[in-house]
């Protein structure tokens, strides 16, 4: 129990280095064999998580299971979880599984494929149990490194494009959270991040260029940092690399990018942005609110006009990181709940709409809209399936993507009205192209002779999809699994940052007189 987040990151690092020392050869039974190992890998890292969410207490709202050791040139490797980082792990051990399960139709450089998948685990794994500044940088950063390969070498057509276009947006906003990270250890004399936490950056205005810098260095640093965050989210208008890294990914490329990867820029946010910079986050969050309330509206206009259903997923999820953005810079108890419930069930969700493209994109090997039309008439069950999570993405009541919609609307309602009616807009805007997209895939007649020999999901695709379903409905119809983890959790960071906040404003005020 004392190693049990060290366990759990690196049991998919051990399934790839087993996977390239003791797998050789490239024939069918090789290939099946680096299949199941990695499957077998990340099950059982979803297994040993199971032990962390057991032993976690959410009433507490210290960070748990820590492990400590000394590292590297004096710095720490500290590792733990509490009730924002948690729920992160136990969706990536969740989904890891599944992503290796559909996977089976690849034939090119499996073991590779595999390997590139297991490292991705571990990496991810490691930004949402990190607790050094470093260590979260090299995991955070690293992570760039296996996706990069994944779109590179097993994407479409254009994927060199998208993939140099992928690691250099977010690369290049890494290398100003990096120049922060430098200044708040020089503030600060430590990496630590629940020390940082703590630690009271200034927050005296001054005088830059010209420019009078409210909340001084806090907006500074907290400037530096969203540059990194916005665009892993990925926040308008520095979106424009996800639709074409969707398009060009494969299939399980797409699920981890949209269900895990863009989750690491709101789980930034809730773990620098407003504990370390509260004065920063109070000065900018209106402009957040409002490029958030853009993005929601002007993504989903974009989808309605797309011809690959794989970019108009890719749209949706822009879209839908817009409620999170909006939540998170609402700082109140029920935006932070329902920014943190959207990323959970948007990793389900998502997840399960770009499988659903893969499963006839195997069949047919087009993404085209217009190419499809009445599958309904061949394909019955992968028609309900597409069908559930059409409505789960609209954000129907009795789905989890309700409940996370929801309860972001109510938070920006208290903070600023006008921003909470164009988002809301957005609701209308995603049934219109969500269900635009079904009725053109699913419905009508089957008159393109190139679908009338097309078969229906096999057992394995139907079983990938039986867990998403599960917890799309349970978190639907009974969120308290995911509110009462992260509700003491969320409480304990209002309330820390009201604190910070009013003491600002009362500086300010003292000041003034």
């Amino acid at each position: 129990m004392d190693n049990l987040l060290t366990l759990t990151t690196f049991i998919p690092l051990l399934g790839a280095v087993i996977l390239a020392v003791f797998l050789r050869g490239d024939d069918e039974a090789a290939q099946r064999n680096a299949k199941w190992l990695a499957l077998a890998a990340t099950v059982a890292t979803f297994v040993v998580s199971l032990f962390i969410l057991a032993a976690f207490d959410p009433a507490n709202t210290d960070f748990q299971l820590v492990e400590e050791r000394d590292w590297l040139l004096g710095l720490q490797y500290k590792m733990g979880v509490d009730g924002i980082s948690i729920l992160f792990v136990m969706l990536t051990t969740f989904l890891m599984p599944l992503v290796i399960a559909s996977c089976w139709s690849v034939e090119t450089r499996v073991k590779e494929y595999m390997i590139a998948f297991l490292f991705l685990e571990t990496l991810m794994l490691g930004v949402f149990m990190a607790l050094d500044l470093v260590l979260f940088y090299l995991f955070f950063e690293a992570g760039l490194i296996p996706m990069f390969l994944i779109i590179g070498i097993w994407g479409g057509a254009n994927r060199i494009y998208a993939s140099f276009k992928f690691f250099l947006y977010t690369f290049l906003g890494s290398v100003l959270m990096l120049v922060a990270m430098v200044a708040m250890f020089n503030d600060a004399g430590t990496t630590d991040i629940p020390t940082l936490m703590t630690h009271e950056f200034g927050s005296e205005s001054f005088s830059l260029l010209g420019i009078q810098i409210i909340g001084g260095a806090q907006t500074l640093m907290w400037i530096a940092f969203f540059a990194s965050f916005a665009v892993k989210m990925p926040m308008w208008p520095v979106h424009t690399w996800l639709p074409d890294a969707h398009v060009q990914a494969p299939t399980a490329g797409s699920v981890v990018l949209a269900a895990i990867l863009l989750k690491m820029g709101g789980y930034g946010f809730l773990r620098f942005s407003l504990p370390m910079f509260p004065v920063g986050s109070e000065v900018m969050g209106p402009l957040v609110l409002w490029l958030s309330a853009i993005a929601i509206v002007y993504t989903s206009l974009v989808a309605l006009v797309q011809a690959d259903m794989k970019k108009l997923i890719a749209y949706s999820s822009v879209a839908h990181m817009g409620y999170v953005t909006m939540g998170i810079f609402a700082v109140n108890q029920q935006g932070i709940d329902g920014a943190i419930f959207q990323m959970i069930s948007h990793g389900f969700i998502s997840g399960a709409l770009f499988l659903c493209v893969g499963v006839i994109y195997d069949r047919m090997h087009t993404r085209e809209i217009d190419a499809y039309g009445g599958l309904v008439n061949r394909m019955p069950a992968y028609a309900l399936i597409f069908l559930f999570f059409t409505m789960a993405n609209v954000g129907l009541p009795g789905t989890s993507g309700f409940i996370g919609e929801f309860l972001t609307l109510m938070g920006i309602f208290q903070v600023n009205v006008w921003v909470a009616i164009i988002a809301t807009s957005g609701v209308i805007l995603s049934a219109a192209y969500a269900l635009w997209l079904y009725r053109r895939v699913v419905m009508g007649d089957l008159i393109k002779e190139s679908l009338k020999s097309i078969t229906d999901m096999t057992g394995r695709e139907r079983a990938i999809f039986v867990p998403l379903v599960v917890m799309t409905l349970l978190l639907g119809v009974y969120p308290a699994l995911v509110l009462d983890i992260i509700g003491p959790s969320v409480t304990a960071l209002v309330a820390n940052y009201d604190t910070a906040t009013a003491a600002f404003e009362a500086a300010n005020q003292l000041a003034s007189q």
